[in-house]
């Protein structure tokens, strides 16, 4: 609580001794931290926003770290919670403290008060998809044990295989997220591009162990992983990458936007030529075939660039321009279906039989 403090320094460096004697003011002080204190309150902002509370709803704040005892912490503390933070319990201990509180729940035993600890993910849990982007499955600061399942599909016609990817981050993109581990699905049944349905499944226990389960649920094949996302990342390096996702966040998203019209360009285009190939002879003249060629290589070029909005208006520009083979193919697709049926075999219902 000293208002001022006596401070002598000395740095060598090589041949040169430097030495500093002075007085260090309480506001000096201060105004030498202020704005690293500021920053942990955008930690705690965060940290309610992640939890889905209002700052009313906290009942306590306890300090942790021997840092909490400087005055200005506890004052700005107190001025965003609106409550006089709990100074009772040791800073230096208190994580100690529940960890032990922690164990004691895990090998069974009950605590002798009201007390609930959860251990959280301290970083988001996801996979790459197409156009290296990361689709989150759990969320950090999820508690754990937790379960979360996604389904997803194929991108081209005829795929039989698929390569999963887990990745641990914040960040939208694969390239600035931790890469986990990757494993093969296999023996997918053939099928047109999107008609497959892949369920993925993260499982965490209670020990951190990341389970990753992959099954194809119309024939069951299925294929497996297991990594520990903690291995190997240190405390300031889960810092570093939170810290990252927070300061990259409008690029990120805005990137993730491009990969997303690009890979909505690029599915266009692969459907697009596939129907072609497949009846284009039957269905347009060489005038309506070249228009549609047209656009789709108006769409390639254009998907190569960086402009998010005219990628997304080349893709509605190729939907309005096939929209009249799309209805021919309808067409012919419903007429194929009744050639050979009668009116009365088409309206009379199947008989029963006793």
């Amino acid at each position: 609580d000293a208002t001022e403090l006596a401070i002598e320094l000395q740095h060598t460096d090589g041949d040169v001794t430097i030495q500093w004697q002075g007085t260090v003011t309480r506001e000096i002080f201060d105004g030498l931290i202020s704005k690293l204190v500021k920053k942990t309150l955008l930690a705690c902002k965060k940290s309610l926003k992640d939890a889905k509370l209002e700052i009313a709803e906290v009942d306590d704040v306890v300090l942790v770290g021997g840092s909490t005892r400087v005055p200005l912490v506890r004052e700005q503390v107190s001025e965003y919670f609106n409550t006089t933070p709990k100074c009772s319990i040791n800073p230096d201990e208190v994580v100690a403290i529940g960890a032990a509180i922690q164990a004691d729940v895990l090998i069974g035993n009950r605590p002798d008060h009201d007390t609930v600890l959860l251990d959280v993910l301290p970083l988001s849990l996801g996979i790459e998809t197409m156009g290296g982007i990361v689709e989150k499955i759990i969320p950090r600061n999820t508690p754990i044990p937790v379960s979360r399942a996604q389904d997803f599909t194929t991108y081209q016609d005829g795929q039989t295989g698929l390569k999963l990817h887990v990745v641990q981050g914040d960040r939208e993109m694969v390239q600035d997220c931790r890469s986990l581990a990757e494993f093969n699905l296999t023996g997918i049944p053939p099928m047109v591009a999107g008609a497959a349905h892949i369920r993925v499944t993260y499982q965490v226990d209670a020990d951190g162990l990341l389970s990753v389960s992959a099954e194809e649920q119309t024939s069951g094949v299925q294929s497996k992983t297991v990594v520990k996302p903690s291995y190997g990342l240190t405390e300031d390096e889960i810092i570093s990458m939170i810290s990252d996702s927070m300061s990259h966040a409008s690029e990120d998203i805005l990137m993730r936007q491009l990969r997303e019209a690009q890979t909505d360009a690029d599915r266009v285009i692969v459907a697009t030529e596939s129907a072609l190939r497949e009846d284009a002879d039957e269905l347009l003249s060489e005038d309506e075939l070249a228009s549609v060629l047209t656009l789709l290589a108006e769409l390639s070029q254009i998907a190569k660039g960086d402009n998010t909005q005219d990628i997304k208006d080349a893709i509605e520009r190729v939907n309005e321009g096939t929209m009249f083979y799309a209805g021919r193919r309808m067409n012919r697709g419903i007429h194929d279906a009744l050639v050979g049926n009668n009116v009365i075999e088409l309206s009379e219902e199947p008989k029963s039989h006793a």
